[in-house]
């Protein structure tokens, strides 16, 4: 299934199955921060793939990607819309560059994926939680020194 596809399945099952889920005590809804981790792993990973060029594995870890931001949107209704639509499109604009064996088109691609990423945990009051472009260090997306006060 496409990455564009997985998405239009959040959205249109989304609210119904989450709110399913979630009140029943046999399913197991994992935490929104486990989600998001699983996420960064994949972020990261994306990014480690794209800048190599081996789009077979970008290809897999952006489809793994969508698929964490699916379940977030999935079994946590409380995530705007708008958060949803905005990375929807910075994946699709990856998957993209991924299909045209296109580095540029990746790195930018990659670059507002990201920025994306920061406007979500912005609107959701975690805007202490800043992700950037990946370095080859473990959990090298995440800036970890306190933003500057103004």
């Amino acid at each position: 299934m496409s990455v564009r596809m997985w998405i239009l399945v959040a959205l249109l099952a989304g609210s119904t199955a989450a709110v399913a889920m979630a009140q029943s005590d046999k399913q197991y809804v994992p935490q929104l921060a486990d989600i998001m981790n699983a996420a960064q792993v994949r972020h990261q990973k994306l990014y480690l793939a794209g800048k190599a060029r081996n789009w077979e594995l970008a290809e897999f870890e952006v489809r793994q990607l969508a698929g964490n931001l699916r379940d977030a949107a999935v079994f946590y209704s409380g995530i705007p819309i708008d958060n949803v639509v905005t990375l929807a499109g910075g994946v699709n604009a990856v998957d993209d560059a991924i299909n045209a064996r296109d580095s540029q088109r990746f790195a930018k691609a990659f670059g507002e994926l990201t920025a994306g990423c920061n406007q979500c945990h912005q609107s959701m009051g975690r805007a202490f939680i800043v992700m950037k472009q990946p370095s080859d260090q473990p959990f090298g997306d995440q800036q970890f020194s306190p933003k500057a006060e103004h």
